[in-house]
């Protein structure tokens, strides 16, 4: 059995991740530098005091190169993954995460009969109206992961196909590859592996610098799941440099037959444009832009980003569409969520942003009334919907999951979009895309690779 000591892990960490924030930093900001140091703090302490977890590493003969390697990619992969979260202000005592600090909302237990569903056609992928989000699925970290729990990922999984809507959206980030065993596990125990769409996405890490890197990321992704084709692969967030590699990478992986189409995540306006226009050169369709939108996240319509999409055929995945739980009405002045989101709710909650927000909720509310057993998710959920986009809200229950695809046996109505547009307008950003930590910007090319 392969030993490293944790002294040894935490040294070897702390120089590399420390060494990565600060490099990128320094030339294209992508978190304040005192933030920058709080992050990658707190994420070292998470991953160090998770000894059960890096024994496991150990018991599984794993090579040192491997352990150091998936040590290494969990906390990288923590920085990406905490982009929202980064946002809303938190500080060094707010990264004491519980296994449910990020848990969606209540949720109701309607059973209302599947409707007829229209389909988008993005490259060589048929999407529902409609994905799940599967980060929570593997994610020990930040969701509290018990494997024992997963006959209930796997009833999700099986709902989804029942209503026709097994679109499932996850990335090599999740679980550090368990969110795609598990898809595969439970695609292939379904014997209708033609009916379910899977995306998955690649970490676009400083030390990825090669469309082979993309190659060979895509490779790895397609043995987790299976062996099969991916349905759509995406390139999951903006790096500082080789943007335009990661897309030699994706048109690479589509020619080997290796995905059916290619997307990318967390893309501003020009990087769209530019990703676009490159595989456009090699004959291939950019199918989806996947990018944060909710009520209290309309940037990308603000900025243009959003029609500029539509202008290309570009089709817009919509994560967070309840905005951290926000846009479900569970939370209040006198019940605020814990962990990291307490920051944000508070900016929400207290000062100029709440009448505004609790208007809007009051507006959400109304709306929901008029629909039998809507609840204010189903709202907003309806709302990304009716911008022309698909959301792709996480479930991690049969309860989540039929209230979440329930919201598709409805549709707002122009005057119910107007009221919802006109009430979340006039709510203060309670997140600023400026502080996000994605990459703003191609230090190699000056290409502005995100704005909102």
């Amino acid at each position: 059995t392969v030993s490293l000591s944790m002294p040894i892990m935490k040294t070897v960490l702390i120089i590399i991740i420390s060494t990565m924030v600060l490099s990128v930093t320094s030339f294209a900001p992508m978190i304040p530098l005192q933030r920058s140091a709080i992050l990658t703090q707190s994420l070292l302490q998470v991953w160090m005091a998770d000894e059960k977890e890096h024994k496991n590493l150990i018991s599984a003969n794993k090579s040192r190169r491997e352990i150091f390697v998936e040590s290494t990619s969990k906390i990288v992969g923590g920085v990406a993954s905490l982009s929202i979260l980064e946002q809303t202000g938190f500080n060094q005592a707010a990264i004491a995460f519980s296994p449910n600090a990020l848990s969606y909302s209540s949720l109701s237990t309607s059973t209302a009969n599947t409707a007829p569903l229209q389909t988008f056609s993005g490259g060589n992928v048929v999407m529902p109206p409609m994905g799940l989000g599967t980060w929570a699925w593997g994610d020990s970290l930040f969701w509290g992961y018990d494997p024992r729990l997963d006959n209930e990922l796997k009833e999700v999984f099986d709902y989804a196909l029942e209503r026709k809507i097994a679109f499932f959206d996850t990335a090599e980030l999740y679980g550090i590859g368990r969110s795609e065993k598990l898809l595969a596990e439970f695609r292939d125990a379904s014997g209708r592996s033609n009916e379910v769409s899977i995306a998955t996405k690649f970490a676009a890490f400083p030390t990825r610098t090669k469309a082979k890197d993309v190659v060979d990321a895509c490779k790895a992704s397609v043995k987790r799941l299976g062996g099969k084709p991916i349905d759509l692969y995406q390139v999951h967030f903006p790096n500082a440099w080789s943007n335009a590699e990661y897309w030699d990478g994706l048109a690479d992986a589509y020619d080997m037959g290796l995905v059916k189409s290619v997307g990318v995540s967390n893309y501003g306006v020009d990087a769209v444009r530019a990703a676009h226009s490159a595989l456009k050169a090699r004959g291939i369709q950019l199918a989806t832009n996947q990018i944060q939108l909710s009520l209290l996240y309309r940037f990308p319509i603000d900025n243009g980003l959003l029609r500029t999409c539509d202008e290309l055929g570009v089709k817009v995945l919509a994560y967070s569409p309840l905005c951290l739980g926000f846009l479900t009405g569970k939370y209040n002045k006198g019940n605020l969520p814990s962990g990291p989101r307490k920051a944000a709710a508070k900016k929400l909650f207290e000062g100029e942003s709440d009448v505004a927000f609790s208007n809007l909720i009051s507006v959400m509310q109304t709306i929901a009334d008029k629909n039998k057993d809507a609840s204010l998710s189903q709202v907003a959920l309806n709302w990304t919907r009716a911008k022309g986009t698909i959301p792709i809200p996480g479930a991690r229950n049969l309860r989540q999951a039929k209230q979440n695809l329930d919201a598709l046996n409805w549709n707002l109505t122009e005057d119910d979009v107007r009221a919802l547009d006109q009430a979340s307008i006039a709510v203060p950003p309670y997140i600023d895309p400026a502080k996000s930590p994605f990459a703003k910007k191609d230090i190699r090319t000056g290409l502005v690779m995100f704005d909102s």
